[in-house]
């Protein structure tokens, strides 16, 4: 545990940071700084989250919307400004409860519950690279199966997961779609990440940027732009997963879904649109 190897000032020491660099641009000093530390984490979390999401979203969406019309998605394929409103409804409601998650994490490891550590010089390169690959194998795998139970589980299915599959066609998917989501069922599909941090040690950083990034992967496969990149679980996979409930239920690869036996794979009909397999 990272208490035995007494790196836990460094731990807070980081927060602090990271709370003070986020924080002291988007906030007067009296707003914040008198809060406990653990409100402080969830409110630069919340904020970055909400700030990450709406220029992000806002920006792929002009993109291939407006600026690339026609180009990525044909013009009929293109989501309503009803579809991504209510999906930036439902996300804005849930960022609270989402942005809780990294705040609980941050407090476990300043705490010295996880197998997180500080310092690059802890383990070598190889033994670094090594625990990155271990906790994303098992980021994939939690996160595959948290997935399926979602579905699998009728209750689950109708109480959380329910929401995020009203967006059931191409043309009500949208990089919005990607945080619209009931806020119990965000937690669950993020929780492998945090599970993992108890299993792989890993180092702080990366955990945090890892983080990042599925959020930025969560917003990019819901634009139903196909990448096809093996073997990467690209828009195309998971756009099938939207229409058929039943296949894909992947996070970054389709390796889960081929060993489970739940692959569907997209079929091209030219470079930038497709079917699904028949």
């Amino acid at each position: 545990m990272a208490a035995e190897n007494g790196f836990l000032p460094q731990f807070v020491d980081q927060t602090k940071f990271y709370n003070q660099i986020v924080l002291s641009h988007l906030l007067p000093a009296n707003l914040w700084e008198p809060l406990p530390r653990f409100l402080q984490t969830w409110l630069r979390s919340y904020l970055a989250g909400n700030l990450f999401y709406f220029l992000s979203a806002f920006l792929w969406c002009f993109y291939i919307y407006y600026l690339k019309l026609n180009v990525y998605i044909p013009e009929d394929s293109i989501p309503t400004k009803k579809a991504m409103i209510m999906q930036i409804h439902v996300a804005t409601k849930a960022m609270p409860w989402y942005t809780l998650l990294p705040t609980v994490s941050e407090y476990m490891i300043e705490r010295g519950w996880t197998k997180c550590y500080s310092t690059l010089d802890q383990f070598n390169w190889f033994l670094c690279l090594t625990y990155i690959v271990l906790y994303l194998v098992f980021v994939e795998f939690g996160m595959y199966w948290a997935h399926r139970q979602l579905h699998d589980i009728k209750f689950l299915y109708k109480h959380l997961h329910a929401t995020h599959h009203l967006y059931n066609k191409q043309n009500t998917l949208s990089p919005f779609a990607g945080f619209a989501f009931h806020p119990l069922d965000g937690i669950l599909q993020a929780l492998p990440h945090v599970i993992a941090m108890f299993i792989v040690p890993v180092h702080l950083i990366t955990h945090l940027s890892l983080m990042f990034l599925e959020g930025i992967w969560t917003a990019s496969i819901h634009d139903c732009i196909h990448g096809n990149i093996w073997p990467i679980m690209g828009a195309g996979y998971h756009t099938i997963h939207h229409t058929t409930y039943k296949h894909n239920y992947g996070n970054y690869t389709i390796w889960m879904d081929w060993m489970f036996g739940t692959l569907e794979i997209p079929v091209a009909e030219d470079d930038s649109f497709y079917e699904k397999a028949k």
